[in-house]
């Protein structure tokens, strides 16, 4: 790993992935976690403010990078309920079986490698009846504008950090074994090609 990515990488994703609309969006589905839950793709624990004191017993933040993890726990060092950080020591999320009642995605799907077998691994932490929440940005309602994604996707995958610019994410997430029960979604305001947002909720099927 460079020093880009390393260093330069981390702040940029910080910055962009906490602007106002994206903020916004985050206080839409966030504050819907309650129990045990699990964050894949915490970052620098801009969700840790959106979730509700009384609902949420405990959060578990997964993420690749240490320079995230390192911003989110000042981020969690406040808060009234208990964080606890987990890397990624392997292909499966290190929580047993049926063990989490939320899992908490946010513009996080757009970024995994293998979003399949990531969403499989999500519906094995999640307890019977638990509930996956997400917010996404992904493949947009407009010819002119996936035209334009899927033109531009290959230097923004370089540039941000693997991020895809055109992933249809609610495709994806049934394919990972999920039934979608609540969707919305919008154009928030920003650059048109990364603005399309899906949100909402999912069980296992």
């Amino acid at each position: 790993m460079g020093l880009y990515d390393r260093h330069v990488l981390p702040r940029l994703v910080h910055l962009a992935c906490g602007l106002k609309p994206t903020m916004r969006q985050r206080g839409k589905v966030v504050p819907q976690a309650r129990g045990r839950v699990l964050e894949v793709g915490i970052g620098s624990g801009l969700n840790l403010p959106f979730y509700d004191a009384a609902k949420v017993s405990k959060v578990w933040g997964l993420d690749p990078s240490q320079e995230m993890i390192g911003m989110a726990r000042r981020a969690a060092a406040s808060l009234p309920f208990e964080v606890e950080f987990i890397g990624l020591p392997g292909d499966e999320i290190p929580l047993d079986d049926a063990s989490i009642d939320t899992v908490v995605v946010t513009y996080t799907l757009c970024t995994i490698p293998d979003a399949a077998a990531a969403l499989r691994q999500i519906d094995r932490v999640l307890r019977p009846g638990g509930e996956l929440i997400f917010c996404e940005h992904g493949e947009a309602p407009d010819a002119g504008v996936r035209r334009w994604q899927d033109r531009l996707n290959p230097v923004w995958k370089r540039l941000a950090g693997g991020c895809h610019l055109n992933r249809p994410i609610p495709a994806l997430i049934e394919a990972g074994g999920f039934r979608i029960t609540r969707l919305e979604t919008m154009y928030v305001p920003g650059w048109r090609p990364a603005s399309f947002n899906y949100w909402g909720a999912a069980v296992s099927r």
